[in-house]
C-alpha cells in the first residue's frame, strides 16, 4: 500500500523532534553528507564527470530552463502517481538506475539498493557490473520487481550466459547500454588512480559466470588482476554495432531496452532492429564531455518516436520537480542515479529508502500544485520554456 505525500511529510517532521533521527533532505545535504564519510577515490567516481564536466552541468541546467506553469482550482483530491511498461503496473513513474560497484561506497552494496527498491516498490535495475552477483540480488529481492542491465560483452556467449542468468532469476527486463564501449575521460578518477574493477569491485556477475571462468588462463583466486583486466576487456566492445544489437535481441523474449539515445534518427534505428523500449541517457554526462543535455533531446526524440516505445530518461534527476518536467515532455519514466548512491553511503539501505520516499512524496506534490490528478494526464501543456 502506498503513503501519501502528506503522510511522508508529517513523519519527516515529527522525527525531527528527535535529532538523533535525522537524516538529510536535499540531494546537496545527501551529496554533502557522502563526501564527509567516503574516500576520496571513491566519492569523486560517483561525483564526477567527463572532461570538464560539461554535459553534467548541462543535464541540470536543462531542468532549469523548462519551468512549471500551474493551474488552480482543480480537484486533486485523489492523485495517481501509477504508470504501465510492459504489461505491468509501478506505483510511480521512476525507477532506480543501474549503477555499479555500490560495495565502494557501502559494505551491502547492491544488496542494501536493491531491498530499498523492494520495500518501497520501486522497481531496481541491476548493474552488469555490480559486486553482488545478480542471482542474490534477486534472492534479496523476493517477488518484486527487477531487470537487468547489460554492457554487451564482445565475447557473445558471455553475454548469452548473462541473458539467461538474469532470465533464471526472475528479472523482467533487459537494458543495454550502448553508450560506454570506451571507458569516458573522467579526470577526478585519473588524476586519484582509481578505478574499482582493478580491485575486483563491481565484478561479481563476471566472477560468478561459468563462461567468463573458462576464458581465464589461471584460476581467479591464482591471478585476480589478469581477471579484472579479462573483464574490463569484454566491457571495452567496440565493435558493437546495430547488427550485435540483433543478436542480442534473438537471445531472450524479455523486453529490450536500449540505453544512451540521445539523437531521434539512432531511436528510430534502434525500434527497427526490434527494441521494446528506449532510454534517452548521456551516462549521466560520464562519457562524452560538451554532450547535448537529455532533457533537450527528449522531445524531438518523443515526437520521432510517437510513442511506438515507451521513453524513459535518466542523467540529472534530483527532485520531483524533474520528474514532472521529464513526464511532460514525453518520458514514460525517469531514471534516478546519484541520489540513491549518496543515501546509500550516508546511511546503507534506511538511506535509499529515504531517498525514495522523498522522491515519492515530491513527485505527488509537483503532480498536484501543477494542477493535475494523475501523471498520465501531463503533457507539454504545463510548461513554459524560460526566456532567459
Amino acid at each position: 500500500m502506498t503513503v501519501s505525500c502528506e503522510q511522508i511529510q508529517m513523519e519527516m517532521y515529527e522525527r525531527g523532534l528527535d535529532h538523533s533521527r535525522r537524516l538529510p533532505v536535499s540531494f546537496e545535504d545527501w551529496e554533502e553528507e557522502a563526501r564527509k564519510i567516503l574516500a576520496r577515490g571513491p566519492f569523486d567516481y560517483v561525483f564526477g564527470a567527463a572532461g570538464a564536466g560539461d554535459t553534467l552541468k548541462a543535464n541540470l541546467a536543462a531542468f532549469q530552463k523548462v519551468q512549471i506553469r500551474p493551474r488552480v482550482c482543480m480537484d486533486i483530491s485523489k492523485r495517481d502517481t501509477s504508470i504501465s511498461l510492459f504489461g505491468q503496473t509501478f506505483p510511480y513513474p521512476f525507477l532506480l538506475a543501474p549503477i555499479g560497484v555500490n560495495s565502494i561506497v557501502h559494505r551491502d552494496a547492491e544488496l542494501a539498493a536493491a531491498r530499498a527498491a523492494a520495500k518501497t516498490g520501486v522497481p531496481y535495475i541491476l548493474s552488469n557490473v555490480s559486486t553482488t552477483p545478480m542471482e542474490q540480488v534477486a534472492e534479496a529481492m523476493g517477488e518484486a520487481v527487477r531487470w537487468f542491465q547489460l554492457y554487451p560483452p564482445k565475447d557473445e556467449q558471455l553475454a548469452k550466459s548473462f541473458l539467461e542468468r538474469a532470465e533464471a532469476a526472475g528479472y523482467s527486463a533487459i537494458v543495454v547500454t550502448i553508450d560506454s564501449t570506451l571507458l569516458g575521460w573522467c579526470e577526478k578518477d585519473l588524476a586519484n588512480g582509481y578505478l574499482p574493477f582493478l580491485h575486483g569491485e563491481g565484478l561479481g556477475n563476471y566472477f560468478s559466470d561459468p563462461v567468463f571462468r573458462k576464458k581465464l588462463k589461471q584460476p581467479l583466486e591464482e591471478n585476480k588482476l589478469a581477471a579484472c583486466k579479462l573483464a574490463l576487456s569484454e566491457g571495452n566492445n567496440t565493435c558493437f554495432t546495430w547488427r550485435e544489437l540483433d543478436k542480442l535481441r534473438k537471445m531472450t523474449n524479455l523486453p529490450l531496452l536500449i540505453k544512451g539515445i540521445t539523437h531521434p534518427d539512432d531511436a528510430l534505428i534502434a525500434i527497427e532492429h526490434g527494441v521494446d523500449g528506449i532510454v534517452v541517457s548521456n551516462h549521466g554526462g560520464r562519457q562524452l564531455d560538451g554532450a547535448v543535455a537529455t532533457l533537450d533531446m527528449l522531445p524531438a526524440i518523443a515526437a520521432a518516436v510517437n510513442k511506438r516505445v515507451p521513453l524513459l530518461l535518466d542523467s540529472g534527476i534530483r527532485r520531483g520537480a524533474d520528474i514532472i518536467k521529464a513526464l511532460c515532455l514525453g518520458a514514460t519514466a525517469v531514471l534516478i542515479g546519484r541520489p540513491y548512491i549518496y543515501g546509500l553511503a550516508v546511511a546503507g539501505q534506511a538511506g535509499v529508502e529515504e531517498v525514495l520516499r522523498h522522491f515519492v512524496a515530491q513527485t505527488e506534490l509537483q503532480l498536484a500544485i501543477s494542477g493535475k490528478a494523475k501523471v498520465t494526464e501531463l503533457d507539454e501543456s504545463v510548461l513554459a520554456r524560460s526566456r532567459n
